[in-house]
């Protein structure tokens, strides 16, 4: 068997599909139906997409409820689950906050520009009925950022799976999702970036299943008199986290690492008590560059 990399362009990223298959005929026929269930996902839940599903529920904010298939019901649901074990800072009615912070002019926002998009941050407030969901409040927008990236490398991987594959991994811009170990049984070795320096890593982590997703500073940001602002929010200040450069977080599946790393960024100090709660491996920056991990 052979090993095969299919690099392509998808959520604003670089990814690939890497796997070992018998053929390079039957591995770019697999390769192509794992994209297109990433393309699918992107099309459904990008918030940039007038005619995806989250569109459609924030165009309704404050006047209709909106149907929702199963896949996106879940996924609401799931989203309820991060706001409750997170204490609320895990929430998805909190990419309003964009409107104010543009990462690529590098200004610093004023409060009088916050104040009315805090006004609107609150899933709490979401109506989930049914089959439905409403906003109560126009403008409040739904944004499915924080998963959506790490469910399309799930799905993804699970195709690949379903088509017999045993050998690879789906790696969406460092969203990572093992289908299973290299043909003679090692692990894949994935290399951990320093959040400082892009061309160096900090650490390699060796994968036989299971997946890995960071979370950190470094990906989009901007400097005004020495202080970074990345565009990891705090739904309750409106202002970037600050505690940590980076988190990686090991779990079984892609949307829970990138989830908790995500949550681990939003908790600052209290970051690393909520990791080692949740019992999964991980390795954490901080911002005067000490390093923090855990294996599980």
């Amino acid at each position: 068997m052979n090993i095969f990399r299919f690099g392509f362009e998808a959520m604003a990223s670089g990814c690939e599909v890497v796997f070992a298959s018998g053929s390079k005929k039957e591995a770019q026929e697999i390769a192509r139906c794992a994209i297109e269930e990433i393309v699918r996902i992107e099309h459904k839940y990008s918030r940039y997409r007038p005619e995806s599903i989250v569109s459609r529920i924030n165009t309704a904010a404050g006047a209709d409820v909106i149907e929702c298939d199963d896949e996106t019901l879940s996924l609401l649901q799931y989203a309820d689950t991060l706001y409750e074990s997170s204490g609320g800072l895990f929430d998805i009615t909190a990419g309003v906050l964009r409107k104010a912070w543009d990462f690529s002019r590098s200004v610093v926002p004023e409060q009088s520009s916050l104040s009315p998009l805090l006004g609107l941050i609150g899933w709490n407030s979401v109506e989930l009925k049914g089959n439905t969901v409403y906003l109560p409040v126009a403008g409040m927008e739904l944004d499915f950022g924080g998963f959506g990236k790490e469910y399309a490398a799930d799905r993804a991987a699970a195709v690949v799976h379903g088509k017999g594959v045993k050998h690879g991994y789906v790696n969406l811009a460092g969203d990572i999702r093992v289908v299973g170990p290299k043909p003679d049984g090692s692990p894949w070795i994935i290399g951990i970036q320093d959040p400082r320096h892009k061309e160096r890593t900090i650490a390699s982590i060796p994968l036989h299943s299971g997946a890995l997703a960071t979370s950190g500073d470094y990906e989009r940001f901007f400097e005004v008199d020495s202080n970074r602002y990345c565009h990891i929010i705090h739904p309750r200040s409106g202002y970037p986290v600050t505690w940590w450069r980076s988190v990686t977080v090991v779990a079984p599946l892609a949307i829970t690492a990138g989830s908790y790393s995500t949550i681990t960024m939003l908790k600052e100090a209290d970051g690393l008590s909520f990791l080692d709660d949740s019992g999964m491996g991980y390795l954490a920056v901080d911002q005067l560059g000490k390093i923090y991990h855990k294996n599980t």
